[in-house]
């Protein structure tokens, strides 16, 4: 998971890059990066380590010049996370000059290493998988050009031959010198990508291409649609808007986790409300819990900040108990769930969390959370209101039991550090030292993902263990498992 942005502007881009970044730091804190192009063709590049304030200086700023530019903020899935050299965005020089910016994760990067080396003789510095999509889109527009000038029946004949060969996800935005801005999904339109336009003071049009849609609200830009999955979109110099379905059969399977925690509340994606689809899933779980839990082991209802605070106002609602806030989150530590390392995590918990122990003490809890996947940060959080005087402590998942691998963009490689993998609900509810743990039907997270929508599919991979691309096998989970870390 990263959150990109591009913009095709009629004045400098740099600041209003930025400005996007700041906006989708909660989607990666690994590095950063901000690529500008002049309209000559030249790319000014700036990429750094940690997140967007501390990467760039004034002077970084200034040497961002041109009016088309893409931005990026990194959460590692692929590669090193502490490489800075590979922060994004990636360059390749031919045809003409590429930069480009990835969300999302490939799964045939062993076929693609081989195939870019020895067919395509292409080298390859790093172990990033955007680095491949780079070149494979290199290659592929090398392969269109016919004249002299680059079209965009070219730019998309190309894309058409990069879905042929890349599988995975990925929603890539890349400046192309001295023609313009391309950006594309993948056909199963997994990781999001929405297109927003403004009038431009001296006439014409400007526009942007983000992951999610309180960029484009933030810069005072139109919402024009979702890019389809599969669709490629070419936005020319001059402000003119090309587009085309690039995939033979593409069909939109979001990824559910983008609206389980992933996705800030305030974005609305493929159509559908984060806020409202968190607020259902607090009324379907109020069910279950009801269905599962003494009405009576239950005083108080209290989310964790920040992603489960709807969800859990929908809880009290509905079961008619009291809502408090009884954790105080100290915003200037990262988000833990994305952040390298178990270690790492579990002592950043008690960093971003104080109980207070005057809502806690001689109290039976229901703490409600997104979402449960190592059980780390569920288990300090347990013992923490358990430190605070909880009588007792039942801790309920906005989502299903994470039981599998996700391999499209989430950092969940290994089924072993999966606390629900391989365990009963009691003993899930043991190995984090609560009384009683509750988990949202699956049926029920995809029912309120979906209500009121006309998609017919999520990719929840991560809950039933159905790749929605049908490309991964076990075979490849395994080789993931024993060659990534976490």
């Amino acid at each position: 998971m990263c959150g990109i942005v591009g913009m095709v502007g009629q004045g400098s881009v740099n600041q209003e890059i930025y400005d996007a970044l700041l906006l989708l730091q909660h989607r990666g804190q690994d590095s950063t990066g901000i690529a500008t192009a002049e309209r000559n063709g030249v790319f000014h590049m700036t990429k750094q380590r940690g997140q967007v304030r501390e990467a760039f200086r004034t002077r970084d700023m200034r040497t961002l010049l041109g009016d088309i530019g893409l931005g990026h903020v990194r959460y590692a899935t692929k590669g090193t996370a502490s490489s800075e050299e590979e922060a994004q965005p990636f360059y390749v020089n031919a045809p003409y000059g590429i930069v480009l910016v990835h969300n999302g994760n490939l799964t045939n990067t062993r076929e693609l290493t081989d195939e870019l080396f020895h067919k395509d003789r292409r080298h390859l510095n790093t172990s990033s998988d955007t680095e491949l999509l780079v070149n494979v889109l290199a290659n592929e527009l090398q392969a269109s050009i016919t004249g002299l000038r680059l079209d965009p029946a070219q730019v998309f004949d190309a894309v058409t031959r990069v879905h042929e060969r890349v599988e995975g996800s990925y929603a890539a935005i890349a400046l192309l010198a001295g023609y313009g801005l391309l950006a594309f999904r993948d056909p199963f339109g997994i990781r999001p990508l929405i297109i927003g336009t403004r009038p431009a003071d001296a006439g014409g049009y400007e526009w942007i291409v983000a992951s999610e849609s309180l960029v484009l609200e933030n810069g005072g830009f139109e919402v024009v649609r979702d890019v389809d999955p599969g669709e490629a979109v070419f936005i020319d110099l001059d402000g003119n808007l090309h587009t085309h379905q690039c995939a033979p059969s593409p069909t939109l399977a979001p990824c559910s986790f983008e609206y389980v925690y992933l996705a800030r509340p305030d974005s609305v994606m493929n159509g559908i409300s984060v806020y409202e689809a968190r607020l259902r899933m607090g009324e379907r779980l109020a069910d279950t819990i009801a269905k599962y839990t003494p009405r009576d082991a239950i005083d108080v209802v209290m989310p964790i900040p920040d992603s489960a605070r709807p969800a859990a106002m929908q809880v009290a609602r509905k079961l008619g108990i009291e809502y408090r806030e009884g954790f105080y989150k100290n915003r200037y530590v990262g988000r833990t769930f994305i952040m390298p390392g178990q270690a790492i995590r579990k002592k950043s918990v008690r960093q971003k969390l104080n109980a207070m122990s005057t809502e806690f003490k001689g109290k039976n809890v229901l703490l409600i959370d997104d979402s449960i996947v190592r059980g780390t940060t569920s288990k300090e959080i347990i013992q923490m209101a358990r430190d605070a005087g909880a009588k007792s402590v039942t801790f309920a998942s906005a989502a299903p039991p994470v039981r599998y691998p996700h391999v499209y963009g989430i950092n969940m490689p290994s089924r072993q550090e999966l606390v629900a993998h391989g365990r009963t609900i009691p003993q899930i509810a043991e190995e984090l030292g609560a009384d009683f743990v509750v988990y949202q039907e699956v049926e029920d997270l995809k029912a309120a993902i979906l209500e009121g929508s006309d998609i017919d599919d999520l990719d929840m991979s991560c809950f039933d263990g159905r790749y929605v691309t049908g490309t991964v096998s076990e075979e490849y989970l395994a080789w993931v498992e024993g060659s990534q870390e976490s």
